[in-house]
């Protein structure tokens, strides 16, 4: 691993942040000895909590039953960087899944989704103004993040491929020369966020071929790679390229996890793979704020991939992957029926999402969000996904993952005649002006 300062990517918040002594006698609870007496935890006492006992049937007719300590555990307070039983676990299923390079340098933590793990990473980099390297468009949840801060966005375009490596050297280029002749006022980037696996709105998978470029391009600036991969398991072609972490010689990836889509939204569990000292800069943010994330999710999460084991997970991972492929072609389907002429759309390669672009409408978001929700139909206008909001923007967001077939093939329809009726209201309101 090239000697990265990791001091250089953490703000003054985060620099400040010292350890919580009573988490920490938490965490030394938990690695203690049986026989170990300890009167320094706030915990309360499992006893004085009204649970007997919390059955689990799965779908598929396993069970198990928490009770006894391990109800008591689940109940209870727990080191800020996760249920241990189900830390270990996660670190060898990120291992074997992504097989990264100078593991023995690195470390996983549990957040409450993925969503919590990005925002707790760009909280402890970030400044206010500083510039951050965004695919374009974006996951609209990282930019809600981003824009307390009032960053400057560097957007780089992406095509069916996902963002495009030479378009981010491009802008870095012109960036950097900003900087030099900007006396000192501004900075480069310390930041690149990226959904690379079945991309949040676009559907688009990046080949390898792209990532190690873009990995090299990052490893040339200096720039810490936010890898968001909440779809890595819904990826629809029949291999997905090495993740951004299994690439990463040099410990400058943050890999977001999570459960979210493939075991349940509800649950909250993702984790963070980062170098050590990243981890602990985020399990400090954690300290002073939750504490840890749900241990009973933790500790049902742990319990079903323990009776599961790691293959017959990844075998309900290809079932999801199936089931989500199968509601995408239903939905291209219905739009090569109802959508054709009026708007333009690739086969998206993983996700849950197609990103649509109508013609001859520039600004969807009037027709989407007022128009389209008195006809009862709802999409997200593709303004909120891009890095310049000002803009208008032709684009649209649609779901496959909900809606069953019907009404999916209804919404379609409806969304010609939306277009339509905007057409000709476009074409009136130009007949007017002339």
């Amino acid at each position: 691993m090239a000697a990265i300062d990791y001091s250089y990517f953490l703000n003054p918040h985060a620099s400040r942040r010292r350890p919580a002594l009573t988490r920490e006698l938490t965490k030394l609870h938990y690695m203690a000895p049986k026989e170990a007496i300890s009167l320094a935890e706030g915990m309360p006492n499992e006893v004085t909590f009204p649970f007997e006992k919390i059955s689990v049937v799965m779908k598929d007719g396993s069970s198990f039953c928490l009770k006894g300590a391990q109800l008591g555990a689940a109940l209870q307070y727990i080191p800020s960087q996760g249920y241990p039983p189900l830390v270990n676990l996660l670190r060898d299923f990120t291992q074997q899944v992504h097989q990264p390079p100078i593991w023995d340098q690195r470390e996983v933590m549990i957040t409450t989704g993925s969503q919590d793990g990005i925002s707790k990473s760009i909280e402890m980099c970030l400044q206010d103004g500083e510039p951050v390297v965004v695919q374009n468009p974006l996951y609209s949840g990282t930019e809600v993040v981003l824009k307390p801060f009032r960053p400057t966005l560097i957007p780089v375009d992406q095509d069916e491929d996902g963002m495009v490596p030479h378009l981010l050297r491009k802008a870095l280029e012109d960036w950097q020369t900003k900087c030099l002749v900007s006396d000192g006022e501004l900075k480069m980037p310390k930041l690149l966020y990226i959904n690379p696996t079945g991309s949040n709105p676009t559907g688009t998978t990046m080949p390898l071929e792209r990532r190690v470029e873009v990995y090299r391009i990052c490893c040339e600036y200096n720039i810490l790679i936010l890898e968001d991969d909440a779809y890595c398991f819904m990826n629809f072609a029949p291999t997905t390229p090495p993740s951004f972490l299994s690439l990463d010689t040099e410990g400058r990836v943050l890999r977001f996890d999570s459960f979210s889509k493939v075991l349940s939204s509800g649950l909250r569990i993702g984790w963070v793979t980062a170098a050590k000292p990243l981890i602990q800069a985020i399990e400090l943010q954690i300290q002073s704020s939750y504490l840890h994330s749900s241990t009973m999710s933790q500790v049902l999460t742990y319990n079903l991939i323990s009776s599961w084991g790691f293959e017959k997970l990844l075998t309900h991972f290809d079932s999801v992957r199936n089931y989500y492929k199968a509601r995408r072609d239903i939905t291209l389907a219905a739009m090569d029926r109802h959508l054709k002429g009026l708007c333009e759309w690739g086969t998206p390669n993983g996700g849950m999402f197609v990103w649509i672009k109508v013609r001859g409408v520039p600004d969807v978001y009037d027709m989407i969000l007022t128009r389209g929700i008195k006809k009862l139909i709802t999409f997200v206008p593709g303004q909120v996904f891009m890095a310049d909001q000002s803009e208008a923007c032709s684009f649209i967001r649609a779901s496959y993952s909900k809606a069953n077939p019907k009404q999916i093939d209804r919404a379609m329809c409806l969304l010609a005649e939306l277009i339509r009726d905007e057409q000709a209201l476009l074409k009136r309101k130009l007949e007017d002006c002339t």
